[in-house]
């Protein structure tokens, strides 16, 4: 089980087609800050729960998730 878990299963039960999260906003989901190996297991472990990273903006401390639409979710 990962870390990022809780944030996996709340981008799975949204709908939108992309989906804006401040970094204050993912602290609120996780309960800790992301930090660099989130970096690295977002696509690894993102992708099964039907979405992927579009962007991540440290200087508006945002992170861009969009849905994928290829029929496999």
């Amino acid at each position: 089980m990962s870390k990022y878990n809780t944030l996996w299963e709340y981008l799975q039960t949204n709908d939108n087609a992309q989906l804006k999260l401040t970094f204050e906003e993912i602290h609120k989901i996780l309960g800790f800050d992301i930090d660099h190996s989130f970096l690295n297991y977002k696509k690894k472990e993102l992708t099964p729960y039907g979405y992927s990273v579009g962007k991540i903006s440290l200087k508006e401390k945002t992170v861009i998730f969009n849905k994928q639409m290829d029929g496999n979710v």
